[in-house]
């Protein structure tokens, strides 16, 4: 490799692509070509690098494996960064494996934290988590140990345990003051900031507050009954009961726990939870039979008794009962929660990262882009969605955790 070559990848390393480009901006040769497209995706220009990064692996013989997987990792950061989440995960696999056989551990560990971010993104906690387990950080430069530390403090705030979280975020900061580059200085500072933002609403007794991240996973941790209505649950301790897919359920355990300790009247849960203008028997005889599923689905958590005015929530054992809220009230919060991170998602990326239906996703964008809550650009499959910085998002209690078993 000469001297030019070698001058450019350690700019690149130190993340500082113009003067990379300096240096090989004129090089249409494969290492050129490949140097060049890793410069143009950290100054954003994705399409261009994609380009550059598949002519550079059309220029390297057969032969030459392990600069092709290099070329094969850079391609799937772009399409991990640019949110395209259905790029091919076997392809990366397989590009890890061949680095990993040559011993380019570097690059090794960099597709494997690459494959843990987009485990992230799509809420596979666990599988990050048995992923992220398989790479020693102690021996990789600053820069991978700062992406290694950065990865497991997001699977530590997807779980819940901010002390973890923290700790790891520190040592972040500390593998990120070394490396000296500014951008993930910046990126570690940003993961720290959401440590300090209030991730959600505790309502009880008819009043609310902010919650901080700490806070909401020590109410958890509490012998409170929560409705969870960031993750659409019921949840008392590490006992945690899913509405997700039961919508009526979930609206109905909201309006009763939002009154307790007192009951809810029939007319509210009737007009709240069904949307009905007008109340008659059959509205009623419905409500009698889904209060009846909410009481069998609450199980030993919670019982539902019948009062004069309604039905009353009362907690399985003493204690209080309180609901936990995202801070900005939305429809379809999850997908500005996705949205808030200000990047450029295709619907079909969200529709991955919610394990929901593309179309679902699209009308819920189009219901979002009317209010003015998000903006689109592109055409077709091009199309791409972004969202203006909104009071109250990101919050990590809104991010989809699918798989998981804890």
């Amino acid at each position: 490799m000469d001297s030019l070559i070698t001058a450019a990848a350690r700019a690149l390393a130190a993340g500082d692509p113009l003067g990379a480009l300096n240096r090989i901006a004129l090089r249409d040769d494969a290492p050129g070509l490949a140097l060049r497209g890793i410069a143009m995706a950290q100054l954003g220009d994705f399409g261009r690098a994609k380009m550059l990064l598949r002519r550079a692996a059309r220029g390297f013989g057969p032969r030459e494996r392990v600069a092709r997987a290099r070329c094969l990792v850079a391609e799937a950061e772009i399409a991990f960064v640019s949110r395209d989440l259905g790029w091919r995960p076997r392809a990366l696999e397989t590009a890890r494996a061949t680095l990993a056989r040559h011993g380019d551990w570097i690059n090794a560990a960099h597709a494997g934290h690459l494959a843990v971010r987009r485990l992230l993104l799509i809420g596979r906690v666990d599988e990050a988590e048995a992923a992220l387990s398989g790479i020693a950080p102690a021996a990789l430069p600053p820069s991978r140990r700062a992406a290694h530390e950065l990865a497991a403090a997001g699977i530590a705030i997807r779980r819940l345990s901010t002390d973890a979280a923290r700790t790891a975020l520190d040592r972040a900061g500390a593998a990120a003051r070394e490396s000296g580059i500014s951008a993930l200085i910046a990126e570690v500072d940003s993961a720290n900031r959401l440590l300090a933002t209030p991730a959600a609403r505790l309502i009880e007794d008819g009043s609310e507050r902010l919650l901080l991240l700490d806070e909401v996973e020590a109410l958890l941790a509490s012998d409170s009954l929560v409705l969870d209505a960031c993750r659409h649950a019921v949840r008392r301790g590490a006992h945690a009961i899913s509405l997700a897919t039961r919508p009526v359920l979930f609206a109905l355990a909201r309006l009763l726990c939002e009154a307790w300790p007192g009951d809810a009247d029939r007319r509210t849960l009737l007009t709240k939870a069904f949307h009905a203008r007008f109340v008659d028997d059959s509205h009623r005889a419905r409500l009698r039979v889904e209060i009846g599923r909410l009481r069998a689905a609450l199980g030993g958590l919670a019982e539902i008794r019948a009062t004069e005015r309604g039905f009353l929530l009362a907690p399985a054992r003493p204690g209080r009962i309180v609901v936990l809220a995202p801070p900005v009230d939305s429809p379809h919060a999850d997908i500005l929660a996705l949205l808030a991170d200000g990047e450029a998602w295709s619907s079909s990326a969200l529709a991955l990262a919610l394990d929901t239906g593309q179309r679902t996703v699209q009308r819920a964008l189009e219901a979002l882009s009317g209010a003015g809550k998000v903006q689109a650009f592109g055409r077709g499959r091009a199309r791409r969605w972004m969202a203006p910085a909104m009071p109250g998002f990101p919050t990590a209690l809104l991010l989809p955790v699918a798989h998981s078993s804890r």
